[in-house]
């Protein structure tokens, strides 16, 4: 086997490839010089310099037996480790789920009433919740309230169904929630055995009028009120 065999042999083994000078000529150039590849992607490693090879077979033979091969292949191994990971894919969006209140929600219940205008409590919410129907609804966290009842009446063959209350998370507004809310509570009511649904909404809630009317409701009557 010859020198040039030889350290073929040995680069193969340490996971490089030899490169000889192609030049034939005594004295020119880089002739009798020698560099290394990395075997799998072809990067220079060793012996390469700006007008050709650099290394003797000496230095080449050094390089692969001694500690700068097993340099270069941890620092290999290094830049692989390192390369930057794919961004993290974005968090799925909270599902809707629709619910039946309970104890627990009541401080976020109040907070919402509270948006509204009126002076409640947490404790309070605790309290009416044992005697009132209320549907909440959740996207990651509560974001929606409605209440309802069901009152038996003698002028109609069905008992009526009424949403009292229905207010929606300022911050969750436009995305449907209330539609869904008043969608669930329909369903429910029917359920019941209602035949007609009504909703109760301030004179001043302009919006909110609009919003059930857009989902069907017709004003059919005045609705007064006297504090005892």
């Amino acid at each position: 086997m010859s020198d040039d065999e030889a350290l073929r042999e040995l680069a193969e083994n340490r996971g490089c490839k030899l490169v000889k000078s192609r030049v034939r000529t005594p004295g020119r150039g880089d002739h009798g010089r020698f560099g290394l590849k990395d075997a799998k992607t072809g990067r220079e490693v060793f012996g390469f310099g700006g007008k050709g090879l650099t290394a003797t077979p000496e230095e080449i033979e050094a390089f692969l037996r001694g500690n700068a091969a097993a340099t270069w292949k941890s620092s290999v191994g290094s830049a692989k480790r390192a390369r930057p990971r794919p961004a993290p894919k974005p968090k799925p969006e909270p599902k809707l789920v629709l619910r039946d209140a309970k104890a627990g929600d009541a401080g976020a219940i109040a907070a919402l009433i509270v948006a509204l205008g009126y002076d409640v409590t947490a404790a309070d919410v605790r309290r009416r919740l044992k005697d009132v129907r209320a549907l909440v609804a959740e996207k990651g966290k509560l974001v929606g309230v409605l209440t309802t009842s069901v009152t038996a009446v003698l002028h109609r063959p069905r008992p009526v169904g009424r949403i009292s209350m229905m207010v929606v998370a300022e911050a969750a507004r436009g995305g449907g929630i209330g539609t869904a809310l008043v969608a669930e509570a329909e369903q429910r009511l029917k359920a019941a055995g209602c035949g007609l649904v009504e909703v109760t909404s301030n004179k001043k809630r302009l919006r909110a009028h609009a919003f059930y009317e857009r989902l069907g409701y017709e004003r059919t009557s005045y609705r007064f009120a006297k504090p005892l």
